[in-house]
C-alpha cells in the first residue's frame, strides 16, 4: 500500500447547467468569506438576497454554452479527471492521486474522508491555481484544514501553495501557443482572472500593491502577491516566446465591480479593436483547465466584443489542460515533495 496521498483540487463546476444547479454552486461560492471578504451579515445579505437569485438565469445560461463546447459535459471536470489519471500512472510507485473539487463535487470533505481510510503517513496538497491568491489558493488550503483538524490522528502534511514559475506549466502554455503562430498576431493578450484591490493589497502590509514594483519585478516580500506573480508568469511566457514588451498587454478579467486589478480584458480588447488590431491571441494563464472564464467568457464573448469594435478574430490559447508537458511539471513538483 502506497504511504503518501496526493490531492489535487480544482475550482469546481455545477453538477450541470440547469438552474437547480447552478443555484447552490454558486451560493456555496460566493459565500466564502475568501472569495469575497465582506463581514458575515453584509456577505450574506449581499449573496444569498441579491447576487444569486439575480444572477443565477443568466449563469445557468452561460453554464449551457459551456456545456455545449463540452459535448454534454463539464470541459473542468473531464481536463482534471484525465490528468488525475496521466499523474496517478506516474507516480503509481510512490504515491495515490486524488481529485476533489473546492465547491461541489467530489468535494473536499469527501475525498478527504476517504483518503482518511487508508491510513497515509503524509499527505500532499497541490492546488491547481498557479498563482496564488487568497480567493483561490488559500481557499482550497483552509477548506483542507478545517477537515483536518477533526481527525484524531494527523498525519503528515504538506502544501504547495503555488507553481507559476514551474518549467512543464509555463512549456505546456507556450506548446500550445506556437501552434497557432504567435508570429502571426497583431497582439498578445495575457488575461488573468481578476481579484478585487483590497484582497491584493492584503498580501502588502506597508503599502497599497497599485503603488509598487509588482509589475516589474518580483521580491521576496511580493512572492505571494497575485499581481506580482501573474506579471513574472508573463515575463517567463513571452521570454520563452521571444515577445518584445510592445507585443503584448497583461490585463486582468472577470469583474464585479470598478475597484478590481486593472487594466481590464474587455476594456483592452475594445480598445485594440479600435486601433485596428484585428487579429488577437488570448492567453489565460490563471487557469489550468478550459473553463467558463476561457471557453465562453475568452472564446465567445471577448469575439463579440471584438466585433463591436471593429471586428476581427479572437483566438484563445488552450490551458494546460491534460498536456502530457503539464503532467510532466506536476510530477516534479510532486517529487519534491514526496521525497522530503
Amino acid at each position: 500500500m502506497n504511504k503518501t496521498g496526493v490531492l489535487l483540487i480544482q475550482l469546481g463546476t455545477p453538477d450541470s447547467p440547469s438552474k437547480r444547479d447552478v443555484r447552490p454552486y454558486l451560493t456555496e461560492f460566493l459565500n466564502d468569506r475568501r472569495v469575497i471578504d465582506l463581514s458575515c451579515l453584509k456577505r450574506t445579505l449581499l449573496v444569498n438576497c441579491i447576487i444569486v437569485p439575480f444572477r443565477t438565469k443568466n449563469s445557468s445560461k452561460i453554464y449551457k454554452e459551456l456545456w455545449e463546447i463540452g459535448k454534454g459535459v463539464s470541459p473542468l471536470l473531464v481536463y482534471t479527471e484525465n490528468l488525475r489519471k496521466k499523474v496517478a500512472a506516474r507516480l503509481a510507485d510512490q504515491a495515490d492521486v486524488y481529485v476533489a473539487m473546492r465547491y461541489k463535487n467530489p468535494s473536499i470533505p469527501s475525498v478527504l474522508a476517504e483518503m482518511k481510510k487508508k491510513n497515509y503517513e503524509k499527505i500532499v496538497i497541490l492546488p491547481l491555481f498557479p498563482q496564488y491568491a487568497s480567493a483561490s489558493n488559500g481557499s482550497a488550503i483552509e477548506k483542507v484544514m478545517d477537515e483536518v483538524k477533526k481527525w484524531w490522528v494527523i498525519p503528515n502534511i504538506e502544501f504547495i501553495s503555488q507553481f507559476w514559475d514551474n518549467e512543464g506549466y509555463l512549456n505546456a502554455l507556450v506548446e500550445n501557443a506556437r501552434k497557432l503562430n504567435p508570429e502571426q498576431h497583431d497582439h498578445i493578450l495575457f488575461s488573468y482572472h481578476g481579484l478585487p484591490e483590497s484582497q491584493v493589497d492584503k498580501v502588502h502590509p506597508d503599502y497599497a500593491c497599485p503603488n509598487h514594483i509588482c509589475p516589474s519585478e518580483l521580491t521576496g516580500k511580493t512572492r505571494f502577491c497575485y499581481k506580482a506573480t501573474c506579471y513574472a508568469t508573463t515575463r517567463k511566457l513571452a521570454e520563452k516566446l521571444g515577445l518584445q514588451e510592445n507585443q503584448y498587454t497583461v490585463c486582468f478579467q472577470s469583474r464585479l465591480d470598478d475597484k478590481w486589478l486593472k487594466p481590464y480584458s474587455d476594456d483592452v480588447i475594445a480598445q485594440l479593436g479600435k486601433e485596428g488590431k484585428r487579429k488577437l491571441l488570448v492567453f489565460s494563464p490563471a487557469f489550468v483547465a478550459d473553463c467558463l472564464e476561457t471557453l465562453v467568457e475568452i472564446g465567445v464573448e471577448y469575439q463579440e466584443l471584438l466585433d463591436e469594435n471593429g471586428g476581427g478574430q479572437v483566438t484563445l490559447v488552450p490551458s494546460c489542460n491534460d498536456s502530457d508537458l503539464f503532467v510532466d511539471g506536476l510530477v516534479e513538483l510532486l517529487h519534491k515533495s514526496l521525497v522530503r
